[in-house]
């Protein structure tokens, strides 16, 4: 019940009154959206430890269909990560290095994407790992309940022309 209002809450953090934002479902600890301009729908997630930090993390599964972008892997830090370090993602036994910027990574292309996605459809957890700029390794950890239904949501979300 307590992921539930987390995730309701998240939800409504999300909402802006500037943006035409529709929600599409909730489905376990995801949720899925539709944003009219700029056309895309996602599936989203915050991490089980609620951040302190400076801004709210998470990961995503974006589509973009004015930009043929299908099923892309998005995940905001919970902090700044050090220039220097890799950001890994680790689902089950499997582990990723990530392209990243300061406090954003993705995966290293669409073929990538579409792998760590079908992982994380079967996957019950997922953590993403670097260290801080400040120093010292941090982790962001997702529970995958729902997360394929929420996937599909978005995928249908955006598959027909608006």
């Amino acid at each position: 019940m307590k992921l539930r209002r987390t995730a309701l809450a998240f939800i409504l953090i999300l909402a802006s009154p500037v943006l035409a934002r529709d929600a599409l479902g909730i489905f376990g600890t995801w949720g899925a959206f539709r944003d009219a301009e700029p056309e895309r729908c996602f599936a989203i997630a915050e991490p089980i430890e609620p951040s302190s930090g400076k801004w709210k993390p998470f990961v995503s599964v974006s589509h973009w269909p004015k930009q043929n972008i299908r099923g892309q892997l998005h995940v905001r830090l919970s902090r700044e990560r050090s220039e220097d370090k890799f950001v890994y993602l680790t689902i089950d036994d499997r582990r990723w290095r990530l392209t990243a910027g300061k406090a954003d990574a993705w995966s290293l292309s669409a073929a990538h994407d579409a792998y760590i996605i079908a992982r994380m459809r079967a996957g019950r957890s997922m953590s993403i790992t670097t260290v801080a700029a400040t120093g010292g390794g941090f982790a962001d950890t997702y529970s995958l309940k729902g997360a394929a239904t929420a996937i599909d949501a978005a995928a249908l979300g955006c598959a027909a022309p608006r």
